[in-house]
């Protein structure tokens, strides 16, 4: 009888604790992803000045380079400093800028990334995806899966809280996701990936149903984890699909709209969540997740994020053209002006003030 597997594209290590960061060289070493030390850590050169002061005593073979920006340009000088150094793999060391960009640079000269990110602001610290802004605006740039992943749970936990706060919008914002994807099938006959599915649902129902909060290391664990997990869903799927429907369509258009004025990415993420839970109908879901955003001091409002109900009424209608060829609830419901406004009414109402 033949034996069918598949296999996944994930970490070979996944490190998430309280003190991990101190424990970085030997990790790398033990898990020979570089026995010999020989490391390219990019940093950012404001808050990465006092990571490297830290961090160099249990690296003493690395090479640091500084990351001036997330852009395009970052990435593309940051892997000509690194060409040529003949490193056994990349760390990037920092927020999503610095992950991002040394995800493109390490993909650019072929090497394996480690991600040691500072922050749990998004689900992007494992996934095949770097952002980078560009003479366009923003694109996203396919790159293989970092090969670890260490998180410091001292260290987020010791960032600024809105940065934990969009991780957990960006979390939450799976289940409508996934919820868009399976519209998606039973309308359009799109295939799901049923264990990219998974993943990417139980981690966001993991991060929705915990009672803890953002200081507590139980909490942060779970949130870290969830992140990780989604990040790997979208490998496993080849693309974003179990983490980003109409949620991330609404986030875009804000980010295009209005990209002077536009708040973290999981805030909005969140936000459009909640409200594309309202919108399929599922209105003890969309008051149950507008419920726990609110807990965790996420918005659920617009106004809470400084934009006017006008705007983001425009924001949901322009949403579908940030994604052509996805099919989400926005797509299905193809909502005027007007019927978004009235939908919008009955969604505050449902979720209350």
């Amino acid at each position: 009888m033949p034996v069918l597997t598949r296999l996944i594209p994930s970490p070979v290590v996944v490190d998430i604790r309280a003190g991990a960061l101190d424990d970085l060289g030997c990790v790398l070493a033990d898990e020979r992803i570089s026995h010999s030390g020989k490391l390219a850590v990019a940093v950012s050169g404001g808050s990465g000045a006092k990571l490297r002061e830290r961090v160099a005593p249990s690296l003493p073979g690395a090479d640091w380079f500084e990351v001036g920006g997330g852009t395009l340009d970052d990435a593309i000088k940051l892997a000509g400093a690194m060409k040529g150094g003949h490193y056994d793999a990349v760390v990037g060391l920092g927020g999503g800028k610095i992950i991002d960009c040394a995800k493109f640079a390490a993909a650019r000269i072929g090497l394996p990334l480690v991600a040691v990110p500072t922050n749990l602001a998004h689900d992007g610290l494992c996934s095949p995806v770097a952002t980078l802004d560009n003479d366009a605006g923003r694109g996203s740039y396919g790159v293989p899966n970092p090969i670890a992943v260490v998180i410091d749970l001292d260290v987020v936990r010791a960032a600024p809280a809105r940065f934990v706060r969009a991780g957990i919008g960006d979390a939450v914002s799976n289940v409508s996701a996934i919820a868009d994807w399976e519209l998606a099938n039973r309308v359009k006959g799109e295939r799901i990936d049923g264990l990219a599915a998974a993943m990417a649902r139980q981690a966001g129902e993991a991060v929705l149903r915990h009672p803890g909060g953002i200081g507590d290391n139980d909490f942060l664990q779970v949130l870290a984890e969830a992140l990780v997990l989604t990040g790997i869903a979208m490998s496993v799927s080849g693309d974003s699909r179990p983490a980003s429907g109409a949620c991330h369509e609404i986030n875009h258009a804000f980010d295009l709209l209005f990209p002077t004025r536009a708040a973290a990415h999981g805030e909005q993420c969140g936000l459009g969540a909640a409200f594309a839970m309202y919108l399929r109908g599922a209105h003890e879901e969309s008051a149950q997740m507008a419920e726990v955003l609110r807990r965790h001091g996420l918005p659920v409002l617009p106004e809470e994020i400084g934009f006017t109900p006008e705007e983001f009424f425009r924001a949901v209608e322009f949403a579908p053209r940030t994604r052509p060829g996805r099919y989400t609830i926005l797509e299905h419901l193809d909502l005027t002006t007007d019927q978004i406004k009235d939908l919008y009414a009955d969604y505050v109402k449902a979720i209350g003030s």
